[in-house]
């Protein structure tokens, strides 16, 4: 994952609701499995299992959001753990397969909870961040976005 695009998922994380939360996580996902697939095609069997790392981390708070007195969270936890199956077998055997597998699943959990995140009315789960203001200035290429008063109000407030 490329600098800037770890800037965009920080900026988005920070001014996210809980269904955009877990939607950011999937696009991660799916994401880390594209570095993989190439480290596969490149033959680089340590960029593959890095990659897979991440995608395991990402999965590994996915599940750690589940609330299981649900239904929905139990059927939610059978797929992770297929996905953690999945990604195994990734590691041992170097297959493609299985990383298909993972992003036909994900990628169909990402386009659901897309539909749903209209619906989630909520704040940002994170208080106390910056406001990040964009299209006031722009550079020679790209779009500027400027922080106002970056030191203020951040950390524990007494």
């Amino acid at each position: 994952m490329t600098k800037e695009l770890k800037q965009e998922f920080t900026l988005r994380i920070t001014q996210a609701n809980k269904t955009q939360l877990i939607t950011i996580l999937y696009e991660m996902v799916l994401l880390y499995i594209e570095e993989a697939k190439e480290a596969l095609d490149a033959e680089d069997k340590a960029a593959c299992k890095a990659a897979v790392r991440k995608i395991r981390g990402c999965m590994d708070e996915l599940t750690a959001s589940l609330h299981l007195e649900y239904e929905l969270a139990q059927n939610l936890l059978q797929l992770y753990l297929f996905i953690d199956k999945e990604l195994t077998q990734t590691t041992l055997h170097f297959r493609k397969e299985n990383l298909e597998h993972v992003e036909f699943i994900i990628s169909r959990l990402k386009a659901a909870y897309q539909q749903i995140e209209g619906q989630d009315v909520s704040g940002p789960v994170m208080g106390n961040t910056q406001t990040v203001y964009a299209g006031l200035t722009y550079g020679r290429n790209n779009l500027t976005e400027n922080i106002t008063n970056p030191a203020a109000n951040r950390g524990f407030c007494v």
